[in-house]
């Protein structure tokens, strides 16, 4: 299926790893331009580079710090620069699951600057792309938020800042679907990303077994017999990417393998 992304012009927050990484790699692949932003300048561009090299698209990458109104507001200036426009956003510059702890162990700051870094963060960033997709007439903007927004268990930190980033998104879409831009929301749950290679290393140590056993055992325990990848969340983001999914806006989609038992109507 032609997704008809060719010559499209995307920025990705946190995009040198993870989730990021792979939803610029598949637009990549569907045939966009892409500018990706993270904090470190290193990660970033061995990502500018590997992405291009494999795509043959134009990467760019600029360094940003989402808790920071200035760096948002250079990243997304440069990246239109570079590209020539945008027409894409996508937003998933957050520390993976946030601050621990329940309502007695949690300190408050560390919620507020979770919510500033996603919450915030993902506004600055649209905000400063809107004028790009209204002068063209159409848009995406795909805001990763995470399942603990649905199934928070006793965390504090993830259910608030994942729930605001869905009532945002279709805030968002409410206002913006005039202008021919779509808002969706993505709840990841369990994703297999190169941090959880990282962290089955060291457990593999720990418990002298091996990284294969380890994520066999994840695998096994999974609804669909494995555990979702990053890869498999950047075919359905660049999907919601596409003119194709015109009909798809104000939503907030699981891509987590059938995680938890709740249903939702």
């Amino acid at each position: 299926m032609d997704l008809q992304l060719q010559g499209k012009k995307a920025i990705v927050s946190g995009g040198s790893r993870g989730i990021g990484k792979a939803i610029a790699f598949q637009l990549a692949r569907e045939g966009a331009d892409v500018a990706i932003g993270a904090r470190s300048d290193g990660p970033l561009q061995e990502t500018v580079k590997e992405i291009a090299a494999a795509t043959g698209r134009k990467i760019v990458g600029h360094t940003v710090n989402t808790l920071d109104l200035d760096s948002i507001k250079a990243f997304v200036k440069q990246s239109a620069d570079d590209l020539g426009g945008a027409d894409i956003v996508i937003n998933s510059a957050a520390r993976v699951g946030g601050a621990a702890g329940d309502i007695e162990a949690i300190d408050e700051m560390e919620i507020l600057r979770d919510f500033e870094e996603k919450a915030i963060g993902y506004l600055r960033v649209a905000r400063e792309a809107i004028p790009y997709m209204k002068q063209n007439g159409w848009g995406r903007i795909i805001n990763i938020s995470g399942l603990a927004g649905r199934r928070p268990g006793t965390a504090m930190s993830g259910a608030a800042r994942n729930a605001s980033t869905v009532a945002m998104t279709k805030a968002w879409a409410n206002a913006l679907g005039k202008y021919g831009i779509n808002v969706v929301a993505i709840y990841p749950g369990q994703t297999v990303t190169e941090a959880t290679f990282t962290r089955l290393e060291d457990q593999a140590k720990a418990q002298n077994t091996t990284v294969d056993a380890l994520k066999a055992d994840m695998d096994s325990k999974a609804l669909l017999g494995h555990v979702t990848t990053a890869e498999e969340i950047g075919y359905v983001a660049a999907f919601l990417c596409s003119p194709l999914a015109v009909g798809i806006t104000g939503e907030a989609i699981s891509v987590s393998g059938g995680q938890g038992e709740d249903i939702h109507y």
